[in-house]
């Protein structure tokens, strides 16, 4: 073990820790506002089908918010064991950010999420839905600070260097630093589409298993047509912020594309196995001129090359293959969610072929490995930089060796898988378990109803 690189190993052990981490928030950005539009929909309509819904989302909600806590945590302490340099040297920038995070959103969530959990008729029914507001824009603000410190290790803005050490000096510029507004655009959308998915998957699995009632059917038509919306939505923001990419880490394009010689007419490569040592590629199968109409939008549009920025790129192929594998997965989602929303359309939710709804199932985390898959372009498009320009990630890997991390690691691996198995399972556990008591009464109070079936909260006469 002591053979092992030690920055490696380090590198190794962060991405298995936020690759865990950020599933959770992935949802729970997102999830937020579903719950809040269930819960909107209720009020309006006095339906019992959308609490049904609510009451078996903010459940799971509240699992991914507690998953994402612990898992924040270990986050946390990695900065001080493995890259005790990184606060070192950035402290000033960082530390501030994730403060704001903890003590604006994080608060937020945390003391509302009991509100949502535990006071559907304990306290009025505006005050829950109050408690839904606050807790999905703390789920959105939390997110705010992440990607804004995030994308200031991106592209850097606002600050200078004393000693050795970064100072702000124009917190307007760090905050809304070049790649901000898109990363941030870009996430949030992909939260949203993580979220679709999964509800529409685990709904079209209770439809399956036994019909569902009616607020399932409400909730796989509600995510079948979100998701349909939102992906060429997130297609063309997802355009947008690699023409931001191009403009402030070109570097990280070219490995995108396995380009290594800058030139115009770019092919678009489809498939390719980038050659690092030979600096080319091996069997290429491409669009003529594709990558220049993407990124210049026209055939002639010089795209960059590795060559380039020789001794000063990510390593190609996993950027290459993550690229590739997001937008795969995004342009199946967009078939999936189209082709849904034109069945429900035609023949309404009971009229989908049972084909498609297990094709949903299959989906479900589909969000998942396409956020994955872009997490890992975007962190290993920045090397050999922790931020760009101004810290090596070498630079701030800690004394820690081999043989302490690759057991940490190791022991890392193991719990994660039985969490995250242990998780999936409890997600099916409570979709199995939200039915509806005999006689298609809620099995619990609802807002703004005493007991009994739910009824419109206002008189429509008065």
């Amino acid at each position: 073990m002591d053979g092992l690189d030690p920055l490696m190993l380090a590198r190794i052990q962060f991405a298995a820790n936020i690759s865990f981490h950020i599933l959770f928030p992935t949802i729970t950005i997102a999830l937020g506002w579903a719950l809040l539009g269930f819960k909107l929909a209720y009020n309006r309509s006095g339906d019992a089908a959308w609490m049904d819904a609510y009451r078996l989302w903010v459940k799971v909600f509240a699992l991914s918010f507690a998953m994402g806590v612990v898992s924040g945590i270990t986050m946390s302490f990695q900065f001080g064991t493995n890259w005790p340099g990184y606060m070192e040297r950035v402290g000033n920038v960082a530390g501030p950010l994730l403060a704001y995070e903890v003590l604006t959103a994080f608060f937020l969530e945390a003391v509302f999420l009991g509100i949502m959990l535990f006071g559907f008729s304990r306290v009025p029914n505006w005050v829950h839905t109050l408690a839904t507001v606050l807790v999905a824009g703390g789920t959105t603000l939390s997110a705010f600070w992440i990607i804004a410190l995030n994308s200031w290790m991106q592209t850097p803005a606002g600050f200078e260097i004393r000693g050795g050490v970064v100072h702000a000096t124009d917190w307007w510029a760090i905050v809304f630093n070049p790649s901000m507004p898109y990363r941030l655009a870009h996430m949030l959308l992909a939260s949203a589409l993580t979220v679709a998915f999964l509800i529409a998957g685990m709904s079209a699995w209770r439809w399956l298993k036994d019909g569902g009632g009616e607020g399932v059917r409400r909730t796989l038509k509600a995510a079948v047509y979100a998701a349909a919306i939102l992906i060429p939505v997130q297609i063309f923001v997802g355009d947008q912020h690699g023409l931001n990419t191009l403009a402030h880490q070109p570097q990280k394009v070219a490995a995108m594309e396995a380009n290594w010689e800058t030139q115009p007419n770019a092919p678009l490569l489809l498939f390719a196995l980038p050659d690092e040592a030979a600096r080319t590629n091996h069997a290429e199968i491409g669009i003529p001129s594709g990558a220049s109409l993407i990124l210049k939008h026209h055939a002639e549009g010089v795209v960059p090359g590795l060559n380039d920025y020789a001794g000063n790129h990510p390593p190609v192929a996993p950027i290459f293959w993550g690229f590739r594998l997001m937008v795969g997965l995004g342009v199946l989602m967009l078939l999936v969610a189209w082709s849904g929303a034109w069945l429900i359309r035609r023949r309404g939710v009971d009229g989908l072929p049972r084909c498609y709804a297990r094709g949903l199932v299959a989906m479900t985390f589909a969000g998942w490995l396409a956020t994955l898959a872009g997490w890992y372009v975007t962190e290993i498009g920045r090397q050999p930089w922790l931020v760009t320009g101004v810290l090596r990630t070498a630079d701030a890997v800690g004394p820690t060796g081999s043989a302490m991390v690759t057991t940490s690691l190791a022991l890392y691996l193991a719990v994660y898988a039985v969490l995250l198995t242990a998780y999936v399972a409890v997600l099916y556990r409570l979709a199995g378990l939200g039915r509806r008591a005999p006689g298609g009464k809620p099995m619990f109070p609802l807002p703004g109803v005493a007991q009994g079936p739910a009824e419109p909260l206002e008189d429509p006469a008065a």
